[in-house]
């Protein structure tokens, strides 16, 4: 079971938003909101993609060794997937460095272009 710090903090916010904002159900279903936990995909897309950029050396030493690639470049992937994943995409997904993960994947948000296109190469729903 994923621990309350692997869920993504970002959908609560965004439901309430679209809640405040009074938009109707037909603007609402123009939006997908996708839930990270239950997908995964931009965590199993590809191994280029968690690549470290702009983290300071701060960030970059509290992340796990073993999850890190051996040329020190970025996440260290099995195939295509991050090492630090768990669980089966599609199904039930959690990051095991959730609150260390590195700066790309903060910048993944569910819905966003990358998301999409992780989605759509998993054959998932990308609306």
């Amino acid at each position: 079971m994923p621990r309350d710090a692997d869920r993504n903090p970002v959908v609560p916010g965004l439901l309430a938003l679209v809640a405040a904002a009074g938009l109707s159900s037909s603007h609402r279903d123009a939006a997908p909101l996708f839930d990270c936990q239950s997908c995964g995909a931009c965590c199993s897309y590809s191994a280029e993609w968690p690549r470290f950029s702009t983290e300071d050396d701060a960030q970059l030493d509290r992340i796990p060794e073993k999850y890190v690639a051996a040329d020190l470049s970025g996440m260290r992937c099995e195939g295509v997937r991050c090492s630090a994943l768990s669980g089966e995409v599609g199904k039930s997904t959690a990051c095991g460095i959730y609150e260390l993960r590195p700066d790309v994947c903060r910048a993944c948000m569910p819905g966003d272009e990358e998301c999409l296109m992780a989605r759509a190469a998993h054959g998932f729903s990308t609306s």
